[in-house]
């Protein structure tokens, strides 16, 4: 029962459904819709083929160069995994990116800073209050 109905909706794919359809003729593709259609065209033939290019590496060859890419992919994760490496003389960097920057500036007086917010705070404007 069911192979039947599987091969009743199937039916329906059998027929050409492109051999009654019709292209506008006032399409803009119209006459060359009509000159690829025709029935009596060229049609390439098995000896228009064209022959294997020579130039082109032999298949094993590919197997191989993807083998090597994944040996490098396993150094590269070996030799990078986080227990394969450690830091050292941090301090001798760090001081001497210190002295390439030069000396630090020198911190700016709290005053100034509390004086500014101070004056701030007198010039702030609470907001309206809200309209019942």
């Amino acid at each position: 029962m069911a192979c039947a109905g599987a091969g009743a909706l199937l039916s329906g794919c059998v027929g050409d459904v492109f051999s009654d359809a019709k292209v506008d003729p006032a399409s803009p593709v119209a006459g060359e819709v009509a000159k690829l259609t025709r029935a009596d065209g060229d049609y390439p033939s098995f000896r228009e083929i064209p022959a294997p290019p020579k130039d082109v590496r032999p298949k094993r060859l590919y197997g191989q160069a993807a083998d090597e890419i994944e040996q490098s992919r396993a150094a590269l994760e070996r030799d990078t995994a986080p227990s394969s490496w450690t830091l050292q003389n941090t301090d001798t960097f760090a001081a001497g990116a210190r002295r390439a920057a030069g000396p630090d500036d020198a911190p700016a007086p709290a005053r100034g800073t509390e004086a500014f917010a101070e004056e701030l705070r007198q010039r702030a404007t609470p907001p309206p209050p809200p309209k019942n």
